[in-house]
C-alpha cells in the first residue's frame, strides 16, 4: 500500500517537473511556477520521510516480535489440549491464521475479540489486574506482519518455549480446601435443565476467611475431541450458590451467604487482600440455580469449588458490601433495534472501595458503562464491550481502585443490540424481557466492593495521594474526593449556656 502510494507521487512529481521545465523561461507564468515549486516539495518530501523510515525500521518477525505477544496473551488456551480451536505455539501453525489473528485482535473490545478481554482503552480506569490485552504497538505489529508475507525471521530471536501443567485445573493457585459436589449426568440432544443440585458440606471445623474462590466442572468429555468449542467440553453454564447452615434434614436454617456466581469462562474471584470472606465451620455448599446443558454427548461431570485460605488469626480490614446494582425487573427490548439502553442505579450508604467491576447480559447485550456520581461531579468508571461467550470480571489495580465516598450514586448504562448485526440474537425480530435464559435477559454489576469506615476512608485516600505522588492540579478518576483538603472529623460539643459549637 505504501509503496503505491509512493509511485504515485513520484509520477506526479516528474508530470510538476517537466511543466515547471516549460514555464521557467515565461516570466508572466511566475505566480504558476511558484505553486508548482511548492507542490513538489510537498510531494517530494513525504517520499524521503517515507523511505528513511523504512531503511530505519527492522523487519517484523515471527521469532522476534509475534511470538512473545502469542506466549503473553494466547497459548494458555492456543494449544494442544487448550480450549481455543487452533494451537498457536509454531510458526507452521500461526503463520496459515495470521490474517484471521490480525482480525480478531483488531476487534479490540468488542465482541469475539481475542484476547477475551473487552476494556475500553479510551475512557476510564485503565489500570487492571491480570489484563491480558494488546498495545497499540502489538497491534500494528500483528497487522504489518500478517501483511507482508509473515516473515518467519531467525531462530535465535525466538522466546524460550512455554511450558504447560494440564494437571493444574486451578488458575489462583492450589486451594487449602477443594469441596468436590455430585455427579449429573446430561445426555446427548436433550433440552436445557434449570434447577438445584444436590448440597455437600464444606468438612471445615473451624472458620476461616478466604482470599480467593475459583469454581471448575470436571468431567468425562475428551478434550482433544472437543478441542473447537468451549461450549462443548462442558455442561454447565452456570451456578449461583451459596453455604449455609443445615439441619439434620438438610434444610437451610437462616439465610444463605452468597459467592461469586461460576459461569463458563469466568475467572477466579480474588478478593481485596483486606476484606477476606469468611467461610463458617459447618457450613455447607447449597446451589440456587443451576443451568445444565447438552454438548452432543452423553457427559457425566461435577462441580469443584476451591477456596484459598489466608493465614490463621487474619483479621479482615473491611467489610464486604452486599449492595445490589442492576435491574431484573422492567427490562424490555424492541425488536429490530440496535443502541437501545437499560439503566439502573443505587446510593451508597457507606464509604466504598470497588474491587472488581463485572457486567452481565445476555445476547443483545454489547457493552455496559459503570458511573459514579458526586454531587455535580459525573465520572465515567469503567466501560466494557460485551460477549456473552466470555463473561469475567475486571479487577482494578490496587492504585486505581475506585474510593468513593457515602452518598455516591452508582449508575450502571447497558447497550443492547436486538438486530441481525448481532450474531448472538437468534430471532431480532422478537421482543425481550426479563429472564434466565440466554435470549431472555439479565442487568446487573456482579463486581466485588468493600465498605470502609470513616477513618479507612481517609486513610485510603492518603494513601492514594503519597502513591502517586498527587499534587493540586492532578485528577484520579474515581476518588472524587482525593485531592480535597481533607481534615479529620471535629469532635464538637454544645455548650450549656447559649448552644454555641465548639470545636475541641
Amino acid at each position: 500500500m505504501e509503496t503505491k502510494k509512493r509511485e504515485k507521487a513520484i509520477t506526479l512529481l516528474q508530470k510538476n517537473v517537466t511543466e515547471l521545465d516549460s514555464l521557467k523561461e515565461n516570466t508572466d507564468m511566475r505566480p504558476t511556477l511558484a505553486r508548482l515549486i511548492t507542490s513538489i516539495i510537498t510531494l517530494v518530501a513525504p517520499i524521503f520521510v517515507a523511505s528513511h523510515a523504512l531503511g530505519q525500521q527492522d523487519e517484523i518477525t515471527f521469532h522476534k516480535d509475534i511470538e512473545p505477544i502469542l506466549q503473553r496473551s494466547c497459548q494458555n488456551c492456543h494449544r494442544t489440549g487448550g480450549a481455543g480451536p487452533m494451537p498457536l505455539i509454531t510458526y507452521e501453525q500461526v503463520a496459515p491464521f495470521a490474517g484471521l489473528i490480525e482480525y480478531k485482535t483488531g476487534l479490540r473490545d468488542r465482541a469475539g475479540a481475542m484476547p477475551p478481554w473487552y476494556m475500553e482503552k479510551n475512557i476510564g480506569i485503565q489500570d487492571y489486574k491480570d489484563d491480558p490485552s494488546l498495545s497499540d504497538e502489538e497491534l500494528a505489529a500483528i497487522s504489518a506482519w500478517a501483511r507482508s508475507g509473515t516473515p518467519k525471521g531467525d531462530v535465535a530471536d525466538a522466546p524460550q518455549a512455554l511450558t504447560f501443567d494440564d494437571s493444574t485445573k486451578w488458575k489462583a493457585g492450589e486451594p487449602d480446601l477443594i469441596v468436590v459436589m455430585n455427579d449429573v449426568t446430561k445426555l446427548a440432544g436433550t433440552p436445557d435443565w434449570w434447577g438445584e443440585i444436590d448440597y455437600m458440606p464444606i468438612g471445615l471445623e473451624e472458620d476461616r476467611y478466604v482470599k480467593s474462590v475459583e469454581v471448575v466442572e470436571v468431567n468425562d468429555v475428551d478434550t482433544s475431541a472437543a478441542a473447537g468449542t468451549v461450549g462443548g467440553r462442558y455442561i454447565f453454564h452456570h451456578m449461583i450458590w451459596g453455604t449455609a447452615q443445615l439441619d439434620e434434614n438438610g434444610e437451610r436454617q437462616g439465610f444463605s451467604i452468597p459467592w461469586p456466581v461460576h459461569e463458563v469462562g469466568r475467572n477466579a474471584d480474588i478478593f481485596d487482600e483486606d476484606a477476606g470472606r469468611l467461610l463458617k465451620a459447618g457450613t455447607a455448599i447449597v446451589s440456587d440455580s443451576v443451568h445444565l446443558h447438552s454438548n452432543g454427548r452423553d457427559t457425566t461431570g461435577h462441580m469443584e469449588v476451591g477456596f484459598r485460605f489466608h493465614p490463621k488469626g487474619y483479621e479482615p480490614k473491611y467489610k464486604p458490601s452486599f449492595i445490589g446494582l442492576g435491574n431484573g425487573v422492567d427490562i424490555s427490548i424492541t425488536g429490530n433495534q440496535k443502541d437501545q439502553e437499560l439503566h439502573a442505579y443505587t446510593v451508597l450508604q457507606e464509604h466504598t472501595k470497588v474491587v472488581t467491576f463485572e457486567p452481565h447480559l445476555h445476547a443483545p447485550g454489547e457493552r455496559m458503562c459503570l458511573e459514579a456520581i458526586w454531587g455535580y461531579t459525573i465520572e465515567t468508571l469503567s466501560c466494557v464491550g460485551y460477549d456473552h461467550n466470555w463473561v469475567r470480571g475486571y479487577p482494578y489495580a490496587e492504585n486505581a481502585a475506585p474510593i468513593l465516598p457515602k452518598g455516591t450514586i452508582l449508575h450502571i448504562v447497558g447497550y443492547m443490540n436486538n438486530t441481525e448485526s448481532n450474531p448472538n440474537v437468534p430471532d431480532s425480530r422478537n421482543w425481550q424481557g426479563s429472564g434466565n435464559r440466554s435470549v431472555t435477559n439479565m442487568f446487573i454489576d456482579l463486581g466485588i466492593r468493600v465498605e470502609l469506615t470513616d477513618e479507612q476512608f481517609m486513610e485510603a485516600m492518603e494513601e492514594r495521594r503519597q502513591v502517586l505522588n498527587l499534587g493540586p492540579n492532578d485528577h484520579v478518576i474515581g476518588c472524587p474526593l482525593c485531592l480535597a483538603p481533607l481534615v479529620a472529623p471535629v469532635a464538637e460539643q454544645r455548650e450549656l449556656d447559649g448552644g454555641e459549637v465548639a470545636a475541641n
